[in-house]
C-alpha cells in the first residue's frame, strides 16, 4: 500500500444521533391544505424506492416558467416531509433548494455531516460518498429537492436507493430525465371544494369578509397563489370578498387597457397586495424592501439583510441622510409578510425570508432600472455587511453564497463601476473556495473573468485578480493544465501592468511555478519559480516570509523533479532561518521540517529523516497535543520512516498508535482511517505476521466497502494487497 496520507481537515468524530435532518423545511402556510382532490396519489406514490417529482399541472403557453407554475408543490413536498418524520418514518431527512450546482453539493455536504457520513474533501467528493451511501444503506431516507431547475445540476448526484425516498419539485419537468425513473404527478389549481375551503378558512376572523367568496373563487379561477395574496388582503383589511373582486376586476381592466393583459390572476393580486403593504406600513419603505428582496435567492434569505445599516440608509432616502430605524425596516418586512409577498420563518437561529420565484420575476420587470440598480447595489452593501469574517460552516454560508449569486445574475452589470467590480462578488467566489465547491468555484471565477474583461479590459487588476482566482480554482478541481494557461496569461498581465518587481507579479510568478509542478511539469517549474526566489531575495529580502514560502515551493518543485539533494539543501536553509524569524515551534516551522524529512527519505537518508520525524511529532505534542489531526499525521510519517529503514518493531508499534488516533479523531470509517489500517497491515506482512496483516485487511475491505461508494480507488488497492497475500 501506499503511505502516503490522504488529505483531510481537522475534524472530530460525529456521533450522530438518530433520527437525523439537514436543511431548513419550509413553514406551512396558514390555511394550508392537503389538496386531496388536485394532489390525491402524492402520499400512495412516495414508498420507498421511489422518486416523486411534482410538476405544474398546466404549463404557460410558451413554456416558459410562470405563474402558473406556483401552484403549491414546494407546501404539499413540505407538508409529507414533516409527517413522514413525524410519524418517526424517516431515519433521515434532507431538505435540498437544488436551484444551482452549488446549492445542491452544499445541501449534500450537510447532510453527510448530519449522518455521520465522511464530509472531508472537496464538496464533488462529499457528495458522491453521501449517494453512494443512500444507495446502500438500510435507514429510511427522504430527499426533497426543491425547484430543481437543470438536469446538469445533480449530474453525477442523482439520490437513489432501495431504503430511500426521493420528492422533487420542479417549473421544468425537462429537469428530471426519463432515465431517472422519476414519477411525475401534476399539481393543478385548487379544485373549487379546495379552494372555497382554502378561503374560507383564511378568513376566520370576521364572517361578513366571506360574502361573495364563492364568486371570488371563480374569478381567481381556484389558482393557489392568488387565492393566497388576496385573503391576505382581504384579512388585514375591512374588504369583503366581494369588495376585493371590485378591485381585481378594475385592476385586470387596466392592464388589458395598458396592453398587459395577463392569463394569471397571481399576476394581478401581487399589485393589490404592494399598494396594501403601504397602508399598513406607510412610509417604511416597503416596495424598496421589495425590489431589494426580488433580486436574491428567494428561498432563504437572511433577515439580518433587511434590517442592516446600508439597508436602513436606502430606506431613509440614500447617503447623506440620517439613517432610518432598524424597527421601521422589520415593519416594513412584516408588512410584506402580512400581505402574503414575502414569508418570515423564524426557524434557527436567525429568521429568513423567503418569496416565490415567480413574484421575484415579475417585480423585476415592472421596477424601473434605476431603482433596481440602485436596489442591486443596496443589497451587496448588506450581503457584505452582514458576512462574518469568519464564514461558519452551516446554513448562513449557503444562504449568503446563493442570495449573492442570485443578485450578480438578476443585477447584470449594476455592480460593476469603471474602478472594478463590488467587493461582494469577490467574497462570493472566496467562499466557494473555502467551502471546497471546486465545479462551482471554477464557473464562478471564469464567468467573473468574463465579465471584467468585457467591462474593465484584460488589463484591470479586478481581471487579473479574477484570473488568478480561476487558476486556484482550476488548481483545486485538478485541472492543473488549464490552471498553467491560466496563470501564464495573469503573469504576462501584471508584468505588463504592474512592472517585474512588484509583489503581485512576483506572487504571480510563484504560482506559475506552483500550477507546473500539479500539472506534472516540474522541469518547467523550477526556473520559473528560481526566478521568483531571487526576485523576493532582492526585493523583500532573505528573511522576508515571502521569500521563505517562494523557497520551500522552489523546494518542492526539486522534490517533485527528482532532485531530492537540491530539495534539502533548500528546506534545511528555509528550516534554519524560519527557526530563527519564526521560532522553532511555528506552525510554519514544523511544516518545513517535515517537508525536509519527506526530502531526506527520496534521498534515502533514512536516519536523517527518522531524526527530523521524530522532532516533528514532538513539536506537534507539545503544541497541539497527541490528538490533533497533524500530529497523528506525523506520527504515521515517522512509523513510514522506520519500516522502509527495515526498523518493523519501532514501525510496528507506531502505525498502531496513528490507527488507534485516526479512530479516535476521525471514526473507525473514515477514509484517512481505512488507509492507515492498510499501511498497517502491509507492515503486519513484511515482519511475517501474516495471520494479522490478512485479518486486518479483510476487515478493512469490509469497511471499505460499506463506507466508500462504489468504485473507490482506496477499496481497490486494499482488495488488491489482499489478493497478494492470500491469493484470494
Amino acid at each position: 500500500m501506499d503511505s502516503q496520507e490522504r488529505t483531510a481537515g481537522p475534524v472530530g468524530p460525529k456521533t450522530t444521533a438518530w433520527p437525523a435532518r439537514a436543511g431548513a423545511v419550509p413553514p406551512l402556510a396558514d390555511g394550508f391544505s392537503t389538496r386531496p382532490e388536485t394532489a390525491p396519489g402524492l402520499g400512495a406514490a412516495l414508498v420507498p424506492g421511489a422518486a416523486v417529482v411534482l410538476v405544474p399541472g398546466q404549463e404557460a403557453a410558451d413554456g416558459s416558467r410562470e405563474w402558473l407554475g406556483s401552484c403549491g408543490k414546494t407546501q404539499l413536498a413540505a407538508y409529507y416531509a414533516e409527517s413522514l418524520w413525524q410519524s418517526r418514518g424517516l431515519d433521515l431527512l434532507v431538505w435540498i433548494n437544488a436551484t444551482s450546482r452549488a446549492s445542491v453539493l452544499s445541501g449534500y455536504v450537510e447532510a453527510a455531516a448530519a449522518s455521520g457520513s465522511d464530509h472531508v474533501g472537496d464538496a464533488e467528493s462529499v457528495a458522491a460518498r453521501f449517494t453512494g451511501w443512500l444507495a446502500e444503506t438500510s435507514r429510511p431516507w427522504l430527499v426533497v429537492l426543491d425547484d430543481l431547475t437543470r438536469e446538469t445540476d445533480l449530474e453525477g448526484l442523482w439520490p437513489e436507493g432501495p431504503a430511500g425516498r426521493v420528492l422533487i419539485t420542479t417549473a421544468n419537468p425537462a429537469a428530471v430525465p426519463d432515465s431517472r425513473r422519476g414519477q411525475p404527478l401534476p399539481v393543478r389549481a385548487f379544485s373549487t371544494r379546495e379552494a372555497l375551503s382554502y378561503l374560507m378558512g383564511r378568513l376566520t376572523a370576521d364572517p361578513d369578509q366571506r360574502i361573495g367568496a364563492i364568486d371570488l373563487v371563480s374569478d381567481l379561477a381556484c389558482e393557489p397563489y392568488a387565492l393566497t395574496q388576496a385573503s391576505a388582503v382581504i384579512a388585514s383589511s375591512g374588504l369583503s370578498c366581494r369588495d376585493y373582486r371590485d378591485y381585481f376586476a378594475q385592476r385586470r381592466a387596466q392592464f388589458a387597457e395598458a396592453g398587459t393583459s395577463e392569463r394569471s390572476s397571481a399576476a394581478v393580486t401581487w399589485t393589490i397586495c404592494v399598494e396594501q403593504a403601504d397602508r399598513l406600513s406607510p412610509g417604511a419603505g416597503a416596495q424598496y424592501l421589495l425590489a431589494m428582496a426580488s433580486l436574491l435567492d428567494g428561498h432563504g434569505m437572511p433577515s439580518e439583510l433587511f434590517t442592516s445599516a446600508a439597508t436602513c440608509e436606502y430606506l431613509a432616502g440614500g447617503r447623506g441622510a440620517p439613517p432610518a430605524d432598524p424597527k421601521r425596516a422589520w415593519a416594513a418586512l412584516l408588512s410584506l409578510e402580512r400581505v402574503s409577498l414575502v414569508v418570515i420563518d423564524p426557524a434557527g437561529s436567525s429568521p429568513t425570508v423567503q418569496m416565490s420565484v415567480m413574484l421575484q420575476a415579475a417585480i423585476r420587470a415592472a421596477v424601473p432600472k434605476e431603482i433596481l440598480d440602485r436596489a442591486a447595489r443596496v443589497a451587496a452593501d448588506a450581503l457584505v455587511e452582514v458576512w462574518p469574517e469568519d464564514e461558519p460552516e452551516t446554513w448562513l454560508a449557503t444562504n449568503l453564497r446563493s442570495c449573492a449569486t442570485a443578485l450578480q445574475q438578476n443585477a447584470g452589470d449594476a455592480l460593476w463601476t469603471d474602478a472594478g467590480c463590488h467587493p461582494l462578488l469577490v467574497r462570493a467566489g472566496k467562499s466557494m473556495d473555502g467551502a471546497r465547491l471546486t465545479g462551482p468555484a471554477v464557473a464562478y471565477w471564469r464567468d467573473l473573468a468574463a465579465v471584467s474583461d468585457r467591462i474593465l479590459g484584460p488589463g484591470s487588476p479586478d481581471t487579473l485578480m479574477a484570473g488568478s482566482q480561476l487558476a486556484g480554482a482550476l488548481m483545486a478541481a485538478g485541472q492543473a493544465a488549464e490552471a498553467v494557461a491560466w496563470s501564464q496569461w495573469v503573469l504576462a498581465g501584471r508584468s505588463r501592468v504592474l512592472g517585474q518587481d512588484h509583489p503581485g507579479t512576483i506572487a504571480a510568478r510563484i504560482d506559475l511555478g506552483r500550477a507546473f509542478v500539479a500539472a506534472g511539469q516540474a522541469d518547467s517549474g523550477l526556473p520559473v519559480l528560481e526566478e521568483a526566489v531571487g526576485e523576493c531575495e532582492r526585493i523583500r529580502g532573505p528573511d522576508h516570509l515571502d521569500t521563505l514560502g517562494a523557497r520551500d515551493e522552489l523546494a518542492a518543485a526539486c522534490l517533485a523533479a527528482g532532485k531530492p539533494g537540491e530539495a534539502v539543501r533548500l528546506y534545511r536553509r528555509t528550516l534554519a532561518d524560519r527557526e530563527r524569524v519564526e521560532g522553532q515551534r511555528h506552525p510554519d516551522t514544523m511544516r518545513t521540517r517535515q517537508r525536509l524529512a519527506d526530502a531526506y527519505v527520496a534521498e534515502g537518508r533514512l536516519k536523517d529523516a527518522i531524526s527530523q520525524f521524530k522532532r516533528v511529532l514532538s513539536d506537534r505534542e507539545a503544541v497541539l497535543g497527541p490528538d490533533h489531526l497533524d500530529t497523528i499525521v506525523a506520527r504515521g510519517s515517522l512509523a513510514s520512516a522506520y519500516h522502509a529503514a527495515g526498523k518493523m518493531a519501532t514501525a510496528l508499534q507506531l502505525y498502531e498508535q496513528a490507527c488507534a488516533g485516526y479512530e479516535r479523531v476521525l471514526g473507525p470509517d473514515h477514509p484517512d482511517t481505512l488507509s492507515r489500517r492498510a499501511n498497517l497491515a502491509h507492515a503486519y506482512y513484511t515482519a511475517g505476521r501474516l495471520t494479522d496483516a490478512t485479518t486486518l485487511l479483510r476487515d478493512t475491505v469490509t469497511r471499505c466497502e460499506q463506507a466508500l461508494p462504489s468504485g473507490d480507488p482506496l477499496t481497490q488497492q486494499v482488495r488488491e494487497s489482499l489478493a497478494n497475500i492470500t491469493g484470494e
